[in-house]
């Protein structure tokens, strides 16, 4: 294990000038992190084209967008089109590839879809990069979900991966395809796992994408936020602003290529202590333990955070922002918004 102090550490790199004038295409870019790297990259100057398959069920939103609407080229198709990637990746050069399915339960309950979008589209996207963009520098989103049940914390990159799900199984085929890239290839590849992002433009229709977003909406209407178990199982969350920056940090620094790093949290939080703060902050719902669903239990992990610590002595990343900032951040957006979002 590694302590976040005991390495010296990289300043950040200052990438405001790498993406000013860039042709950045963003995967999966109308959804949640897709569509906050967006508005971000346009801020920096970048021409950025998006793609999205707007699959209902997936967070792909139209109004993710709106503050850039008229500034970013939107491109409707599914990255399991190989022809549509052969075309979309010339003249990029950026590729952040964002696009997949995320949801556990739904890996488990149609495996085959899942297998589709993040496996077998992963080998068309990175055959268009090394057949029509060889140069395109690459980062993939990776997942905490990869290394499964931990066997120490907090999980570092050397941790095996024994994924406990389908979407575990297929996000780790994914990454290995990118790093394979870069080793054979000579693609500029990397990937970051990300662990529990949450913020504005989340999915909350369904809670089938992460429980954050889910105890955001039960909190928002005033219901009971159900925990399962004792409450205590420990998770880290990682703001979203705060992943766009290791997106960006990645995608500048030439350290970066054929690596994979962790992202994480400030400090763990229990899940009790989460949905109590939710209701404090909104000032609604309330929070209530629960037996574990028989589904659910069966690929349940128990505590699980990460160290960060090698991207932060690598690219000097590390989270900045304090969980219960970020989660005012979030209800805030959804206040104001959330019809957009229900």
């Amino acid at each position: 294990m590694t302590d976040h102090g005991q390495l010296a550490h990289s300043a950040p790199l200052d990438f405001t000038q790498a993406y000013a004038g860039a042709r950045v295409l963003v995967t999966g870019g109308l959804g949640f992190i897709g569509s906050n790297l967006a508005l971000r990259l346009v801020d920096l100057g970048a021409a950025v084209t998006l793609v999205d398959s707007l699959i209902p069920a997936y967070g792909g939103n139209w109004f993710n967008i709106e503050p850039v609407r008229q500034r970013v080229h939107v491109n409707l198709a599914d990255v399991r089109d190989a022809h549509a990637m052969n075309a979309l990746v010339p003249g990029h050069d950026f590729l952040f590839n964002l696009a997949g399915q995320v949801s556990h339960l739904d890996s488990m309950s149609d495996p085959f879809t899942d297998l589709e979008i993040n496996t077998r589209s992963q080998l068309s996207i990175l055959e268009a990069c090394r057949l029509h963009n060889p140069a395109i520098k690459i980062v993939y989103a990776g997942t905490r979900q990869q290394y499964g049940k931990p066997d120490y914390l907090p999980l570092d990159e050397r941790h095996l991966q024994h994924p406990t799900d389908v979407n575990g199984v297929n996000k780790l085929a994914g990454e290995w395809y990118h790093i394979i890239y870069h080793q054979v290839y000579g693609l500029a590849a990397s990937s970051l796992r990300l662990t529990n992002t949450y913020g504005p433009r989340q999915l909350l229709r369904h809670n089938r994408q992460g429980f954050v977003a889910w105890f955001v909406r039960l909190a928002l209407e005033g219901r009971e936020i159900q925990v399962y178990g004792d409450g205590r199982q420990r998770r880290d969350l990682t703001y979203v602003d705060d992943v766009v920056n290791a997106f960006l940090l990645a995608g500048a620094n030439p350290a970066a290529a054929g690596q994979v790093f962790n992202l994480g949290g400030l400090e763990p939080v229990a899940l009790g202590d989460l949905a109590q703060m939710l209701v404090e902050i909104t000032g609604r719902g309330q929070v209530r333990l629960a037996p574990w669903p028989a589904e659910r239990q069966k690929i349940d992990i128990g505590d699980v955070f990460s160290s960060y610590s090698k991207i932060e002595a690598a690219l000097g990343w590390r989270p900045t922002v304090p969980l219960r900032e970020g989660l005012r951040r979030m209800v805030d957006y959804y206040e104001q918004h959330g019809s957009h979002y229900w």
